[in-house]
Parts: C-alpha cells; structure tokens; sequence
C-alpha cells in the first residue's frame, strides 16, 4: 500500500526529544516519515530510572506481582521464580511475535516503535533505562523491524505488532535496513554496532501493551486527510468551473446559516478558489435559465465539511492517546503497581471507523462530478467523455470507471471494525476493540481517496483547457498549470494510468494545494 502523505516537516532534518509529556504530531511525522532521529530526555531518563528501582524492590517481593513475578493473561496466575524471569520476558516476546502476512510500511512502524519509546519515557512502565536507550537506538540507526500484516486484535493494544518490533530488539526476527535490505535482525543489530537487549522482570509487558500501531496510523491518516480535503475543495472548484456551475451557493451569508465549522471551512476554500474567475463571470448574468447546480456542486461543502468535522474530533482523541502512559500494569507516582484497562483500543478505533465513513463519501461526491463532466447530456457543452475525435477516441471513460471502482471499494472499507469482537486468551480478553483492522482499512481509503481526487481534477484540468477561449480563475488556472506540468493537454488518446498516477504523485506531494496558495 503506498504510504504517500504530505511533505515531512523541517524538524524530520534535526532531532525529536522524547520527554514524559505528550509528543506533537509534527514530530511523530517527522520520525516516521523524514527518518528523524530521537533521543530521551534528561527528565525522561530520571523518570525511567527512577520507576525501575519500584519494579526491582517488588521483584524481591515473594508475593506475586503481575507481569514482574507472574506469567501473562491468563496465565496470570502462575508464579515464576526468580531464576526464570528472563526467559519469561523473551517467551513472551517470541510468542507474541505471532503475526502474518506481508510486511506493514516503514512509516507504519516508525510511527508505532516512536510512540512505544514516547510510552516508556513517561517513566509510568518500569523499563529500565538502557532498554528505553536500546529502544530509541533502534530508531536512529534506520533498523525496522519487520511487522506483518495480521495479528493484533486491538487489545491488549497491538501485541502482536508490537512484539514484532521488540523481537528485534533482543536480536531476532528480521528487518529492514537503513538501505532498505530486508536481513536477520542480529546482523542488523551488529552492523550498526547494537547489542541484543537481555530482557528483565516487567520489560516484555512494557514493550507490547500498548495502541501504538493504531495511534501511529492515526496520526499519519490525519495528516493526509488534511492535503486531502483542501485538494478536494480545490477539486470541486475546478468541477464548478468545468461544469458553467455559480458560485453564489458557497456565499458565507448562506452557510452561516448552518454553522457546520467544517461546512464554513470548505465553503471559503471552494469560494475563495473561484473569485476573479473569468469562467464564473460568463454566465452569471440574469440569461442563465439554470435555477441551480447539481448536488454534487452545490452541497460539496456540506459533504466535505462532515469530513472536516469528524477530522477534528478524531485529532482530539489522536491528542488525548498521544498524551497517554498505556500499558499494563502500571507505576503510579506513589509507587504503587496497578493493572488496569487503558491498552483497550476502543477510542481510537471508533474514529478510525469515523474517518472511513466520511472518507467514503468525499470519494463518493467527487466521483458524481467527474461524471457529470463526462456526460454530454449534463456538461453543458463539453465533448462526450472529452474525448478529442468522438467515436474513434474514448477520452477520460476509463478513467470514470476506475474512480467508480475505488468509491465501490471505499464504501465496503467504511464498514467499521470497531463493531466487532472475538474472544481471545482462554475468554480474559473477552472484548477486543480490532483497532489495528480499523487502522489498516483506512490507510486503503485515504490512499483510495487521493487517487478519486486526482482523477476529479485530471477530469476538470481538461474540461477547462476546452472551454477555452473562456479562462478560469487565477486559483483554479494554477492548479490547472501545476497539472499541466505533468500531464499534457486534451488530445488523442493515450495511456491514462501514468497520467493518473502523476496527479496523484501531486496530491501526496503537497504540490496541489501549494499551486493554489492554501495555507
């Protein structure tokens, strides 16, 4: 699956410092995206150090302690002596470590390894340092360990995914490289001058109990999602212009009647796209006997604008888990060791879901007005399918069918995962949040999504080359041009997939919504 996304902020050349609050999500972007490097806090490293000395003075205990002195889940009631805890900590890696199928991205796992490390620096898991060290080592040498596909249920967080990245941190499994070779971990490990992490008493839990894989894809979603819905506003402005469509509808008097901030949001881009446009101006004169434009024109800010909406709801949860210690059990201030529910995914999950629901439907609009320009009998003038010869070429046909394709498969995506559950652990986790699937499934709409957009605006880019002599707005023209730059005018026929795909190149770029000035 393409990873795509927006351009890595500037702070990807320098380095994130991991401390015991929450991190921001430019800084999560920046390791997973732009390679940055990490280090630890010195308050991060006195609060590591300093809650390991409680997990050591209970390791001492001869009452049982869970995950220090105990076997896991529902094991959880076997003691385990003291001469066996290290080769606890490893089975429970190596069992865990239990995933399949292909390998998620290198971002994916980025993401998921810096937000372990950004868990374990908040001093709340009992790690000792030089793991949380060993850890953040991992990151900077461009070791990523090999996460499969399937695996994680969502609770108790991602287990599987997780032990994968701690598998190679005790020197097994495989990675792929800072060249991008796929090897054993231990040579890996060796190359970059590593050592293999002995884990003790707690460290196993420590490193697998937690929403990272989730989170992670969360974060990096959202930072799609933001190009994304700007490209999509500019999309429907190009689609307004095509199509002799008014812009009076997106007037702020009109949508401050329904104040949607979402809706207000899209409004103004769409608006402030189509000002000065010369195409516009054409026809809004009292001879134009349209009453109004179709649905899919006049309400794209109210579809785009829900979209807005729940991105901002699911950035405020993204906030509230980036500021969270998940894991089980915990170190409280007071010293005291509490197991509790917090790995449960449900939060993120939800919004996930939340996010494919209104993914599906951005895709959905855009693809009705790329149809409409399409269609002789809508267009209002334009050339059946644009085609250059009609009859003898099929123009952008195909390429309506391949954005119809993608929306059929982002409304079967949209179905939540979160609504489901199956018992796991001998019924101990009897109720799972299946946030990981959640996450994955929206990875393939946001990419599905990117590729309806630059359809939409491969569509309309040509649409306006033929309206000519008409010319369309100074916004509405650069974004033509920036298209043009990659992709040459109407004409013959030819092979369309590298076209679409260089406009899609554009969108994961950032270069659209450059080319229109976007803030």
């Amino acid at each position: 699956m393409p990873a795509g996304g927006p351009p890595v902020p500037a702070a990807a050349s320098g380095t994130v410092v991991v401390d015991v609050g929450p991190l921001e999500p430019a800084q999560v972007l920046a390791v997973a995206r732009g390679g940055a490097r990490v280090e630890l806090s010195a308050q991060a490293r006195d609060a590591v150090a300093r809650t390991r000395r409680v997990v050591e003075a209970l390791a001492d205990d001869p009452l049982p302690h869970y995950g220090i002195s105990t076997g896991f889940g529902a094991l959880a009631t076997v003691h385990i002596g003291a001469d066996r805890r290290a080769a606890l900590q490893a089975s429970l890696i190596r069992s865990h470590a239990a995933g399949s199928g292909p390998a998620v991205e290198r971002e994916v796992v980025r993401a998921l390894m810096l937000l372990r490390l950004s868990t374990l620096a908040t001093g709340r898991t009992g790690v000792r340092l030089e793991t949380a060290l060993a850890y953040a080592a991992l990151l900077n040498a461009g070791i990523s360990p090999v996460v499969p596909e399937y695996g994680s249920l969502g609770c108790s967080g991602d287990l599987a995914p997780l032990a994968a990245a701690a598998l190679a941190l005790i020197g097994e499994g495989e990675v792929i490289d800072a060249a991008g070779g796929r090897r054993p971990a231990v040579e890996a490990l060796s190359a970059a001058g590593l050592a293999p992490v002995v884990l003790a008493e707690k460290e196993g839990l420590a490193l697998i109990n937690g929403t990272d894989g989730m989170l992670g894809m969360l974060v990096l979603a959202l930072a799609d999602l933001d190009l994304l819905l700007d490209a999509a506003d500019l999309a429907a402005a190009l689609s307004v212009e095509a199509l002799l469509g008014t812009d009076r509808v997106f007037a702020a008097d009109l949508q401050a009647l329904r104040p949607h901030p979402g809706q207000a949001r899209s409004a103004g881009r769409i608006a402030a796209a189509l000002a000065g446009s010369p195409m516009v101006a054409s026809h809004a004169g009292p001879e134009d006997p349209r009453v109004q434009d179709a649905y899919s024109l006049r309400c794209a800010p109210a579809v785009h604008g829900a979209a807005r909406d729940t991105v901002a709801h699911a950035r405020l949860v993204a906030e509230r888990e980036l500021a969270s210690a998940v894991d089980n059990p915990v170190v409280l201030r007071d010293g005291r060791v509490e197991s509790n529910g917090n790995f449960h995914g449900a939060p993120v999950a939800a919004v996930l879901d939340f996010l494919a629901i209104s993914v599906a439907d951005v895709a959905g609009i855009a693809e009705r007005r790329t149809d409409r320009m399409l269609d002789a009998t809508r267009s209002h003038g334009l050339p059946p399918f644009l085609a250059h010869e009609v009859g003898v070429d099929s123009g952008l046909m195909i390429a309506q069918y391949t954005q119809a394709g993608i929306v059929s498969e982002l409304k079967r995506l949209a179905v939540p995962a979160s609504v489901d559950s199956i018992p796991s652990s001998a019924m101990q986790e009897d109720h799972v949040s299946m946030g990981w699937h959640a996450a994955r499934k929206l990875r393939r709409a946001v990419d599905g999504l990117r590729r309806v957009i630059a359809i939409e605006i491969l569509t309309a880019a040509r649409a306006l080359d033929l309206r000519q002599p008409l010319q369309p707005g100074p916004v509405t023209g650069a974004v033509r041009d920036a298209v043009r730059a990659v992709v040459p005018g109407p004409g013959p026929d030819r092979h369309l997939a590298p076209e679409i795909d260089a406009v899609v190149g554009l969108l994961a770029a950032g270069a659209i919504t450059a080319a229109a000035g976007l803030d």
